[in-house]
Protein backbone atom coordinates (compact mmCIF):
# COMPACT_ATOMS: atom_id res chain seq x y z
CA UNK A 1 0.00 0.00 0.00
CA UNK A 2 1.57 3.33 -1.10
CA UNK A 3 0.03 6.36 1.15
CA UNK A 4 0.84 9.68 0.17
CA UNK A 5 1.61 12.84 2.44
CA UNK A 6 1.05 16.13 0.80
CA UNK A 7 0.26 19.56 1.42
CA UNK A 8 1.05 23.54 1.01
CA UNK A 9 5.42 23.84 1.51
CA UNK A 10 5.99 24.31 5.12
CA UNK A 11 3.12 22.41 5.96
CA UNK A 12 5.61 19.10 7.93
CA UNK A 13 5.70 16.50 5.22
CA UNK A 14 9.31 16.60 5.19
CA UNK A 15 9.61 16.28 9.01
CA UNK A 16 6.67 13.88 9.45
CA UNK A 17 8.48 11.74 6.26
CA UNK A 18 11.38 11.55 8.65
CA UNK A 19 9.49 10.75 11.83
CA UNK A 20 7.56 7.78 9.40
CA UNK A 21 10.53 6.61 8.33
CA UNK A 22 12.21 6.67 11.87
CA UNK A 23 9.76 4.45 13.15
CA UNK A 24 10.48 1.80 10.43
CA UNK A 25 8.59 3.03 7.23
CA UNK A 26 9.87 2.99 4.02
CA UNK A 27 9.20 6.74 2.84
CA UNK A 28 9.79 7.96 -0.56
CA UNK A 29 10.74 12.11 -0.86
CA UNK A 30 9.16 13.58 -3.68
CA UNK A 31 12.02 15.81 -4.06
CA UNK A 32 14.28 13.08 -4.56
CA UNK A 33 12.51 11.43 -7.18
CA UNK A 34 11.63 14.47 -9.73
CA UNK A 35 15.54 15.64 -10.43
CA UNK A 36 14.95 13.95 -13.90
CA UNK A 37 11.86 15.72 -15.18
CA UNK A 38 13.34 19.42 -14.26
CA UNK A 39 12.50 20.93 -17.84
CA UNK A 40 12.97 24.33 -16.55
CA UNK A 41 13.18 26.94 -13.55
CA UNK A 42 10.57 29.12 -13.27
CA UNK A 43 12.72 32.59 -11.95
CA UNK A 44 9.57 34.80 -10.56
CA UNK A 45 8.05 32.03 -8.86
CA UNK A 46 11.72 30.59 -7.38
CA UNK A 47 10.39 27.07 -8.15
CA UNK A 48 11.47 24.08 -10.60
CA UNK A 49 9.15 23.01 -13.80
CA UNK A 50 8.61 19.45 -13.55
CA UNK A 51 7.46 17.35 -16.63
CA UNK A 52 4.37 15.64 -14.03
CA UNK A 53 3.19 13.45 -16.84
CA UNK A 54 6.41 11.90 -17.33
CA UNK A 55 6.95 11.73 -13.67
CA UNK A 56 3.76 9.97 -12.79
CA UNK A 57 3.96 7.34 -15.40
CA UNK A 58 7.82 6.03 -14.35
CA UNK A 59 7.40 6.86 -10.86
CA UNK A 60 7.59 2.93 -9.18
CA UNK A 61 5.13 2.32 -6.51
CA UNK A 62 6.51 2.06 -2.73
CA UNK A 63 5.23 0.20 -0.13
CA UNK A 64 5.07 2.81 2.60
CA UNK A 65 5.09 6.65 1.95
CA UNK A 66 5.46 8.73 -0.58
CA UNK A 67 5.70 12.64 0.81
CA UNK A 68 6.43 15.82 -0.90
CA UNK A 69 4.05 18.76 -2.60
CA UNK A 70 3.10 16.54 -5.55
CA UNK A 71 2.70 13.31 -3.87
CA UNK A 72 -1.83 13.89 -4.30
CA UNK A 73 -0.33 13.22 -8.00
CA UNK A 74 0.67 9.57 -7.79
CA UNK A 75 -1.82 6.84 -7.80
CA UNK A 76 -1.45 6.52 -3.97
CA UNK A 77 -4.20 4.09 -2.04
CA UNK A 78 -4.46 6.52 0.87
CA UNK A 79 -3.69 10.53 0.91
CA UNK A 80 -2.65 12.42 4.01
CA UNK A 81 -2.98 16.32 3.28
CA UNK A 82 -0.92 18.16 5.68
CA UNK A 83 -2.54 21.67 6.91
CA UNK A 84 -1.68 24.63 8.62
CA UNK A 85 -2.49 27.25 9.58
CA UNK A 86 -1.61 30.50 7.05
CA UNK A 87 -0.50 32.71 9.68
CA UNK A 88 1.61 29.65 11.06
CA UNK A 89 2.39 29.29 7.73
CA UNK A 90 3.85 32.52 7.21
CA UNK A 91 6.06 32.40 9.67
CA UNK A 92 7.26 28.98 9.19
CA UNK A 93 8.29 30.19 5.18
CA UNK A 94 10.25 33.50 6.71
CA UNK A 95 12.12 31.65 8.79
CA UNK A 96 13.21 29.05 5.93
CA UNK A 97 14.18 32.60 4.05
CA UNK A 98 11.51 32.32 1.10
CA UNK A 99 11.12 35.26 -0.50
CA UNK A 100 7.90 37.39 0.74
CA UNK A 101 6.71 37.21 -2.95
CA UNK A 102 6.82 32.82 -2.80
CA UNK A 103 5.55 33.38 1.20
CA UNK A 104 2.52 35.18 -0.22
CA UNK A 105 1.78 32.93 -2.76
CA UNK A 106 1.55 29.49 -0.35
CA UNK A 107 -0.36 31.36 2.46
CA UNK A 108 -2.68 32.18 -0.19
CA UNK A 109 -2.28 28.60 -1.89
CA UNK A 110 -2.88 27.13 1.95
CA UNK A 111 -6.12 29.44 2.69
CA UNK A 112 -8.15 28.66 -0.08
CA UNK A 113 -7.22 24.51 0.43
CA UNK A 114 -5.17 24.45 -3.26
CA UNK A 115 -3.69 20.96 -2.38
CA UNK A 116 -7.05 19.67 -0.71
CA UNK A 117 -9.08 20.85 -3.69
CA UNK A 118 -6.26 19.15 -5.99
CA UNK A 119 -6.54 15.81 -4.01
CA UNK A 120 -10.12 15.77 -4.13
CA UNK A 121 -10.57 15.93 -7.41
CA UNK A 122 -7.98 13.18 -7.79
CA UNK A 123 -8.91 10.70 -4.40
CA UNK A 124 -12.66 8.99 -3.37
CA UNK A 125 -13.38 10.45 -0.26
CA UNK A 126 -12.76 7.22 1.97
CA UNK A 127 -8.96 7.49 0.86
CA UNK A 128 -8.16 11.30 2.18
CA UNK A 129 -7.75 12.48 5.80
CA UNK A 130 -6.74 16.19 6.11
CA UNK A 131 -4.78 16.59 9.32
CA UNK A 132 -4.12 20.46 10.89
CA UNK A 133 -0.67 20.67 11.84
CA UNK A 134 -0.43 23.70 13.29
CA UNK A 135 -0.03 22.55 16.77
CA UNK A 136 0.68 19.02 16.98
CA UNK A 137 3.78 17.95 17.13
CA UNK A 138 5.69 15.84 14.19
CA UNK A 139 5.53 12.35 16.37
CA UNK A 140 1.37 12.64 16.21
CA UNK A 141 0.92 13.71 13.09
CA UNK A 142 3.01 10.87 11.97
CA UNK A 143 1.48 8.78 14.13
CA UNK A 144 -1.99 9.94 12.33
CA UNK A 145 -0.75 8.84 8.92
CA UNK A 146 0.14 5.89 10.37
CA UNK A 147 -3.33 4.86 11.72
CA UNK A 148 -5.17 6.51 8.22
CA UNK A 149 -2.71 4.37 6.36
CA UNK A 150 -3.23 1.02 8.83
CA UNK A 151 -7.19 2.06 8.67
CA UNK A 152 -7.21 2.21 12.08
CA UNK A 153 -8.04 6.19 11.89
CA UNK A 154 -11.44 7.21 9.75
CA UNK A 155 -10.73 8.95 6.43
CA UNK A 156 -11.76 12.70 6.99
CA UNK A 157 -11.83 16.11 5.16
CA UNK A 158 -13.12 19.47 4.57
CA UNK A 159 -13.44 20.73 8.58
CA UNK A 160 -10.23 22.88 8.07
CA UNK A 161 -11.38 26.76 6.71
CA UNK A 162 -8.77 28.86 6.43
CA UNK A 163 -10.26 31.58 4.28
CA UNK A 164 -10.35 33.92 7.09
CA UNK A 165 -6.83 34.35 6.57
CA UNK A 166 -6.94 35.70 3.03
CA UNK A 167 -5.87 39.20 4.87
CA UNK A 168 -2.57 37.82 5.52
CA UNK A 169 -1.21 37.87 1.99
CA UNK A 170 -3.43 41.03 1.21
Amino acid sequence: MMCGITGTPGTGKSAVGEELARRGHAVVHVTDTVQDYVIGMDNERDSRIIDTKRWIEEFLPVDGFVEGHLAHLLPCDKIVVLRCRPDELQARLLSRGYSMGKVDENVEAEAIDVCLIETVERYDPSQILELDTTRRSVADCAEQAEGFATGKIPASFGGIDWSGFLEVVR
